[in-house]
């Protein structure tokens, strides 16, 4: 009997072992470091100079590091910089010392790969949409005009971990410039034996960021980023991987979601109203701008009445109370709200520039019958260009049907294609109309007005104003110890880009809503620039 007693005791504490080792390996999977996120467009390049939209740049920052990196707050902290520079008294000349930091194949870090990049952007031959950036640099617009030779950027390694900048005019704001895609070290050797296949794919490229990226051929619509060893600061990143998938359809997120598949995805329209009430749901204000760019290279939209008719006559609060539902707001200008202040007064930049070019129905037919008078034409065609997400699906049919129904006579083709297909066109300046968004890099308003300059990278409209130029330039040198005068000077700009030309055609500002799931903790969703990063979250 005892025999039989001290039996099942064994046996009651075998399956008790079975029991509590199920439940810790439960646990254990359920606190495993690894997440399932989406992201709404493809990856085109992990070449920072390459890049030229927010998907790329997104992946971009889980990749490479910078000297400076945004902290939990959204705030610049040191990343690549061991220590703040030491400045000239007449603020021109920044030194930084880099701090011991190894690229994901084991190669240091140099000041040299940032020399290497900074000029691989500004080089003419390289075509970078982010030339303009290395304005900032003493020489920097001469050479990506063309006018002097590469090696003559205000850039200079002065040993492998001293790093020196001169700059054309103090910057106050020179670390959120750094926090920036194009402003990310390469690995000279590397990229330049690699040359035009630098960043096509994962193989083509090597980061020093927090992650590595795994599995992307260049064309394929799902990847993994895996925890960077050799991260300076890989002790404090948590997560050991990240599985990426394209996800173009809002509802295919949602599903995904719901079924426990993703632990991150987007929200938009019907979606985004939805789950409005959801705990797992969540809305940030963001510094993104939507809008309409015109082709000013051909006869029909080239011509300043079609321009004002077309923006004068989309109901913006209709498109972000009905299409959008995520938080977006209508906008009367390129500078978005709550984005910069008046340096003086605190005042938003937004609110004392004012509305320019609101909804305007009566006065969009105004300009409608003045523009079909000037061309002769009492019918219009014009083809709008988007990508093919589902949100911008459904902007572009908004738009069509807001633009036929009030301007009689006006019939809207819509093409929609792949992303890297609608940049490669927009570049090309091959369309009428394009739908595109914009997100700034750091909150000054000339990140947003610069967008138009005609000398930089990124002005594929055919837009040129001299006078929009030179105040442009004067903001960024003659007046940057003056911020009053070079505050009223960027409200003058921007009237003269949207209210004057129209050459611009912004009609609303965005909101990042996304669903994350419970057990993912210290993500960061940022208001401007990358729109996420994974480097401090978690799961518990």
């Amino acid at each position: 009997m005892k025999k039989v007693v001290s039996l099942l005791f064994v046996a009651s504490l075998f399956l008790a072992a079975c029991g509590n080792s199920a439940t810790s390996t439960k646990e254990s999977e359920s606190t495993k470091q690894e997440i399932a996120v989406s992201t709404p467009g493809e990856l085109s390049t992990l070449d920072s100079a390459q890049y030229t939209d927010v998907n790329s740049s997104d992946m971009i920052g889980q990749v490479s590091e910078g000297l400076y990196r945004l902290n939990k707050d959204g705030n610049p902290e040191l990343a690549m910089a061991k220590e703040e520079p030491k400045v000239s008294e007449d603020g021109l000349t920044y030194t930084f010392k880099l701090r011991e930091a190894k690229y994901s194949d084991g190669t240091p870090v140099r000041a040299q790969d940032f020399v290497y990049a900074f000029q691989n952007v500004v080089d003419p031959k390289t075509t970078s949409s982010s030339s303009h950036r290395m304005d900032i640099f003493k020489n920097g617009e001469k050479i990506r005009n063309g006018e002097l030779p590469v090696d003559q950027l205000g850039v200079k390694a002065l040993d492998d971990q001293t790093l020196e900048l001169d700059l054309v005019a103090p910057a106050p704001f020179l670390p959120e410039i750094l926090t920036g895609t194009p402003f990310m070290p390469k690995q000279e050797k590397f990229a330049s034996e690699k040359g035009k296949a630098y960043g096509t794919s994962a193989d083509n490229f090597v980061g020093n960021g927090p992650f590595v990226i795994k599995g992307w051929d260049g064309n394929n619509e799902s990847w993994t980023l895996e925890k960077n060893p050799t991260y300076w600061d890989a002790k404090n990143v948590k997560l050991k991987k990240v599985k990426v998938q394209v996800v173009k359809e809002i509802a295919t997120g949602v599903n995904l979601f719901n079924d426990g598949q993703l632990d991150y995805t987007t929200l938009s329209d019907v979606y985004a109203q939805n789950n409005r009430d959801n705990k797992l749901a969540h809305f940030v204000p963001k510094a993104m701008v939507g809008y309409i760019s015109a082709n000013h290279k051909r006869p029909v939209t080239g011509n300043l009445h079609v321009r004002q008719a077309i923006l004068q006559a989309i109901n913006k609060k209709s498109y972000t109370k009905n299409v959008l539902s995520d938080g977006s707001q209508p906008l009367n200008g390129f500078v978005p709200t709550n984005f910069a202040k008046n340096p003086e007064t605190g005042e938003d930049y937004r609110k004392e520039a004012g509305d320019l070019m609101p909804y305007d129905l009566k006065a969009a037919q105004k300009n409608w019958e003045l523009a079909k008078k000037e061309l002769g034409k009492d019918e219009i065609e014009l083809e709008l260009l988007a990508s093919d997400t589902a949100t911008s699906k459904k902007t572009v049919e908004f738009l069509q049907g807001q633009l036929q129904q009030n301007l009689p006579g006006l019939k809207i083709d819509i093409k929609n294609v792949p992303l890297q297909n609608r940049l490669d066109l927009q570049d090309k300046s091959e369309f009428d109309l394009v739908y595109g968004t914009w997100t700034p890099d750091y909150a000054d308003p000339i990140n947003f007005l610069e967008f138009y300059d005609s000398t930089g990278g990124l002005n594929s409209s055919g837009y040129a104003n001299k006078a929009y130029d030179a105040g442009l330039e004067e903001a960024r040198t003659t007046l940057a110890k003056d911020p009053a005068k070079r505050w009223n000077k960027l409200i003058e700009m921007e009237k003269q880009l949207v209210e004057k030309d129209t050459a611009v055609l912004p009609f609303y500002q965005g909101s990042v809503a996304y669903l994350k799931s419970e057990r993912l903790h210290g993500l960061q969703v940022f208001p401007f620039g990358r729109t996420v990063s994974y480097r401090l979250a978690y799961v518990k």
